[in-house]
């Protein structure tokens, strides 16, 4: 209905590893958690596919054309050159991504990403990006042939109250931060990203002390996690009167 606050909480990366395909379920079935962004390239899509398919949790392609991690790494499901670097897996960094990859090869690599989805029988709600965009020109062309909203586009982005990242924050201040977030919430539809996992040893072993992207691994997650299950934080939806949604039914009065 016009007026009413609606916010999608998304949860990123699920079908990375077992730890975040864990995580994410707890966080829909037990949180405040509405939607999950799943990587078909990733090692563990299939458990993923088979969860989302018990649970009914609305699904969003997260196309993926880099591999942040330095002891996890994927390969695209399609085979242009452009896609990888020397070890024949996803370039590191969207820069060194966006490089190298050609549209022809980036669009033929999504679209079997986007085909994976429909090989499990699962039904796409949205499709987003990871890391960055890598390949900007191919994004709305698949969007468009799926028949689904790009939410980061140029278009689709606007219909957004806002869009915000629970993640990349210090554990200590997330609580503050997110009471504070939902308390200042207008009318419209806003969409918070997170990145949750439980606590299991991979999460440490994914990439090296002091990287780039070494908080992303373990700390970042955990955290999310514990906001996202949490009884105040769903108590204080309820008492601000938020409507929690995913892309499936947000724009729909």
């Amino acid at each position: 209905m016009a007026g009413d606050i609606r916010l999608i909480v998304q949860g990123d990366d699920f079908g990375m590893c077992h730890a975040v395909n864990v995580g994410t379920l707890r966080a829909y079935q037990e949180g405040i958690l509405t939607q999950a962004s799943t990587m078909a390239a990733c090692p563990w899509f299939t458990e993923a596919a088979a969860l989302a398919r018990s649970s009914g949790i609305p699904l969003g392609v997260h196309q993926t054309l880099t591999c942040e991690w330095d002891y996890l790494r994927w390969r695209p499901l399609t085979d242009g050159p452009s896609l990888v670097g020397a070890d024949g897996t996803f370039f590191r960094t969207v820069a060194e991504a966006r490089a190298s990859i050609t549209r022809q090869d980036a669009v033929r690599e999504l679209s079997a990403q986007v085909a994976k989805f429909a090989a499990e029988g699962l039904d796409i709600h949205y499709l987003d990006v990871h890391m960055g965009e890598s390949a900007p020109d191919a994004y709305d062309e698949i969007a468009s042939a799926a028949g689904k909203p790009y939410i980061y586009g140029p278009v689709e982005s606007r219909r957004f109250a806002s869009i915000e990242i629970l993640s990349d924050r210090d554990a200590a201040t997330k609580k503050p931060w997110m009471l504070a977030y939902l308390a200042g919430l207008t009318p419209g539809v806003h969409l918070l990203v997170t990145h949750c996992a439980v606590a299991e040893p991979e999460l440490a072993a994914l990439t090296a002390p002091g990287t780039e992207t070494y908080r992303w691994a373990e700390e970042y997650r955990l955290s999310d996690q514990a906001i996202v299950t949490d009884p105040e934080i769903r108590k204080t939806i309820e008492n601000e009167g938020i409507n929690l949604v995913s892309m499936r039914n947000a724009f729909t009065d």
